[in-house]
């Protein structure tokens, strides 16, 4: 798949020609990871943020929102219920927490790894490469940092920069990749600025950072961001090659993903179950996904990790989420993957870089 082709594809409206596109990439999903459908338990462990990135609700000048970080005893008791809901894997999210402590969270690591069989995935932000490497060594498994977009200008644009020789964040993800991290990246679709040009080379750039899980979602707008407000007061359509934020282009980004990179773990996005409570999910997993996100954050801290306004499953039940996605699945003839749920795209690269055993 070329740049002409992915190009022609965000372009694509008519609903039978897409149909092509999303059994392609429905049949690669089934091909190349399987029917299992991987739940990762979230734990949104903090929500303070030293970044004022223009579009995140949970930016460091954002003075109205009520601040958490979770205790080491609450982050134990979110994994431990990962475990008995007979999940594999958890993502331990939080802003840029500059008050975070990389030993105390490689303390909280290594007390998972030692009592649960669970598989870790930190997205933490940027990181410096200590934290990383420590971390690492106390056994977490996964990364995950999006790159937003491959653009420099759009970047620079909306992220202040940190200091003046910062490294792209496409530049961080192969140093993490290189600490011997399952990686994970992701976009933001239609975020202002982001042309159709921009948009193909992020998807072309899912490939050549060779990453082993990626989540993309909408752009949606905050009222209390600068671009949320940009975004509310000038509709997108009035933007010269402005890529829609819209549920259908997610999903079109989605299954090029999945045509790009064929042994990715890709989520169906919590962003596509906000704008579509009934149906997101669902499309996303037929549609080239092959994960689905399940919120373990304490009840009482979930409203407050707002980089988005109104996210789904905030109030959502133990009970609830549990009839949900037995629900979906069922409906999907498809089943809950057991164990850590690898990516098969880091297996592969973690047997080519392991040295073949030779008997003498």
């Amino acid at each position: 798949m070329n740049s002409a082709e992915i190009l022609h594809w965000l372009h694509e409206q008519d609903p039978d020609r897409l149909q092509i596109l999303w059994d392609r990439a429905d049949s690669l999903r089934r091909k190349h990871v399987g029917d299992a459908v991987h739940l990762r338990g979230l734990i949104e462990f903090s929500n303070n943020c030293r970044s004022c990135c223009q579009y995140c609700g949970m930016r460091a000048d954002r003075r109205s929102l009520e601040r958490y970080r979770m205790t080491e005893h609450e982050i134990l008791t979110s994994a431990r219920e990962a475990v008995s809901r007979g999940y594999g894997a958890i993502v331990m999210q939080s802003g840029e927490d500059s008050g975070l402590d990389a030993e105390w969270l490689a303390q909280i690591v290594e007390t998972i790894k030692r009592e649960t069989p669970l598989a870790v995935t930190l997205s933490c932000g940027e990181r410096s490469r200590d934290e990383l490497v420590c971390w690492r060594k106390a056994g977490a498994d996964r990364y995950f940092l999006r790159f937003e977009t491959s653009s420099r200008a759009l970047w620079k644009s909306i992220h202040p920069p940190r200091t003046k020789d910062s490294p792209h964040r496409l530049e961080i993800l192969n140093g993490i990749k290189d600490l011997g991290y399952e990686t994970g990246s992701g976009i933001m679709v239609g975020i202002p600025g982001q042309t159709w040009a921009s948009l193909v080379d992020d998807i072309e750039w899912f490939r050549r950072l060779d990453l082993d899980m990626i989540g993309s979602g909408p752009f949606i707008p905050h009222v209390e961001t600068p671009l949320g407000r940009t975004s509310l007061q000038s509709p997108q359509h009035a933007i010269p090659d402005q890529v829609p934020n819209t549920e259908l282009m997610t999903y079109k980004v989605m299954a090029l993903t999945r045509l790009a990179c064929p042994r990715a773990n890709i989520p169906t996005t919590t962003a596509l179950a906000t704008l579509n409570r009934e149906q997101g999910s669902k499309l996303g997993l037929e549609r080239g996904a092959n994960v689905m996100m399940v919120n373990l954050t304490p009840p009482k801290y979930r409203a407050f990790y707002e980089i988005y306004p109104e996210k789904a499953c905030i109030g959502e039940s133990p009970l609830d989420q549990k009839h949900r996605v037995s629900t979906l699945l069922a409906s999907l003839g498809r089943y809950a993957g057991g164990g850590p749920g690898t990516s098969p795209n880091f297996q592969i690269r973690r047997s080519a870089a392991t040295p073949a055993v030779t008997r003498s």
